[in-house]
């Protein structure tokens, strides 16, 4: 509408009904303004976002070691402590940057097999959505849902021990999931690349 192509940023999603909605409640508190938006407009407006040189060096330091001090990161982009966290305040409201974690090694952990499962379905009614996207939630081991084009709906990454694990995790989805039926897996055999860094070279 009208009114969203002009809403300044930062938004806040306070409501995404479910992962798989196609709409979410929405709040701006510079304006203070709440309401409802589709995915495409809230896209639209992130696009609006601009980042600078500084930022985007801020933004590599940070995706390289987020522990990296206020103080590490000022001196070296070349700012005054101040600036340097108003900054990363305005890119975290803004959501740039969405949260900061600990990346753990699974094998480590004894979490050293990686299964990418495909799933294909008839059922695109919502009640089926809202079930699948609550069921993916529920089981910790799917790490990742992707839903897809071609002639897969979605696709899963799935961390576990074992191949006994990964029969344990396929049958609490099905159990979780009413009418699942084309599912496919398979096992990476040797991860060749990972990286949770987004390039910004090209922003």
């Amino acid at each position: 509408n009208a009114f969203s192509m002009i809403l300044p940023a930062p938004l806040v999603c306070v409501d995404k009904h479910d992962e798989l909605s196609v709409t979410g409640v929405w709040a701006c508190p510079n304006l203070n303004w709440i309401g409802e938006l589709d995915w495409d407009t809230v896209l639209y407006m992130s696009k609006n976002i601009s980042l600078d040189d500084i930022d985007r060096k801020i933004l590599g330091l940070l995706q390289q070691d987020a522990t990296h001090s206020i103080q590490e990161i000022s001196e070296a982009v070349g700012l005054s402590t101040n600036p340097c966290w108003r900054r990363i305040r305005r890119m975290e409201e803004q959501g740039v940057i969405e949260r900061r974690v600990v990346l753990v090694d699974a094998a480590r952990l004894g979490l050293g097999a990686t299964v990418f499962v495909t799933v294909r379905t008839n059922r695109h009614d919502s009640d089926w959505l809202k079930a699948f996207a609550k069921g993916v939630r529920m089981i910790p081991e799917i790490v990742e849902c992707h839903r897809m084009s071609g002639d897969v709906d979605y696709l899963l990454k799935v961390v576990v021990r074992d191949i006994a694990h990964y029969d344990a995790v396929y049958q609490r989805l099905i159990d979780a999931v009413p009418g699942l039926g084309d599912v496919s897996s398979a096992f990476s055999m040797e991860r060749l690349k990972h990286g949770t860094a987004v390039d910004l070279s090209t922003i």
